[in-house]
């Protein structure tokens, strides 16, 4: 029996190719040649696996009639057009749970960064500058009260993080948190008056566009923070370059942006800003994690006829 014929579109790490060939044709997208392969077998490749953040554009789902399945390296769906996959009858995947720690974590540690000046101090260290003055005092993060919008399964890490640091948490989220004694808000204007830090967990895509406006950012005030471990999608970027400019806003700490992998260099110039490129999941054991759940909702589906973890 022939192997399935697979489109891999952005590219991952040759362990994944490695694996994937055992039990596929495996094409990669991001390879020269790769358009020519994509007439020649377009009309036999049944199968695709992408980075979730890059998705798999309408026209190139057009180019392959005989698509069946979608697998996402990633949480986020909102880079794929799911209409068209849902009309097309395409299931799509992708690897939830298995990356929310790490995520979680990563949300702290920008908390901690900002308020402590971590990235600065380091700067500063390896710069010499200790030997002629000591570095600016930063600020507590223990106590303060942290603000989550998106109360799914990373903004509940999150806020079990934030409570080991005896933070009231606060939220804005279509659904209720689990733990009662934490605050829901009925507007994000709402949460960003409420909080100290304002950390953000949920889905991009359009309902959620540039959600965090200026109206929300001089909400949270001079002394806020703002932490983006979701998509840069869901804040105005431009909003937020000016009222950190302005001084309307402490810090940020972001691992996502509106034009990855291009960090617009306004914010690249802004000392109060810590910017990490999009790294959240990305330690070994929770990258293999889904890795293989990405294969394996392929290879599920090719046996069984269906994914493990269905978004469509």
């Amino acid at each position: 029996m022939s192997k399935p014929e697979i489109l891999v579109i952005s590219e991952i790490p040759p362990p994944m190719i490695d694996t994937l060939q055992q039990h596929f044709v495996v094409y990669q997208y991001w390879q020269p040649g790769a358009e020519a392969v994509v007439r020649e077998r377009g009309h036999v490749i049944r199968g695709a696996l992408t980075r979730a953040a890059k998705g798999i554009s309408t026209a190139l789902i057009g180019q392959l009639p005989a698509l069946e399945v979608i697998s996402g390296f990633g949480v986020g769906v909102d880079a794929t057009d799911l209409d068209t996959c849902r009309s097309r009858g395409i299931h799509v995947s992708n690897t939830p749970d298995v990356l929310n720690e790490c995520v979680a974590d990563t949300g702290l540690a920008l908390m901690l960064a900002v308020t402590r000046k971590i990235c600065a101090a380091d700067r500063f260290a390896r710069a010499g500058e200790w030997e002629h003055a000591a570095f600016p005092g930063a600020w507590k993060m223990s106590g303060k009260r942290c603000g989550i919008v998106g109360m799914g399964n990373i903004g509940h890490d999150v806020a079990a993080r934030a409570a080991a640091f005896r933070m009231p948490i606060h939220y804005f989220s279509p659904r209720e948190a689990r733990n009662r004694q934490w605050q829901r808000h009925d507007s994000l204007v709402s949460l960003a008056n409420a909080v100290d830090f304002l950390v953000l967990t949920l889905p991009g895509g359009a309902k959620t566009h540039h959600i965090i406006n200026r109206e929300v950012l001089e909400a949270l005030g001079p002394e806020g923070i703002l932490v983006n471990i979701a998509r840069g999608s869901v804040v105005d970027t431009e909003a937020l370059i000016a009222v950190l400019q302005e001084g309307k806003l402490r810090g940020a700490g972001l691992d996502v942006f509106e034009q990855e992998p291009h960090i617009p260099p306004a914010l690249r110039d802004l000392q109060n800003v810590v910017l990490l490129p999009h790294i959240a999941s990305n330690t070994a054991e929770t990258r293999q994690a889904m890795a293989d759940l990405t294969i394996n909702n392929l290879v599920s589906y090719f046996t069984d006829g269906r994914v493990l973890t269905p978004v469509v």
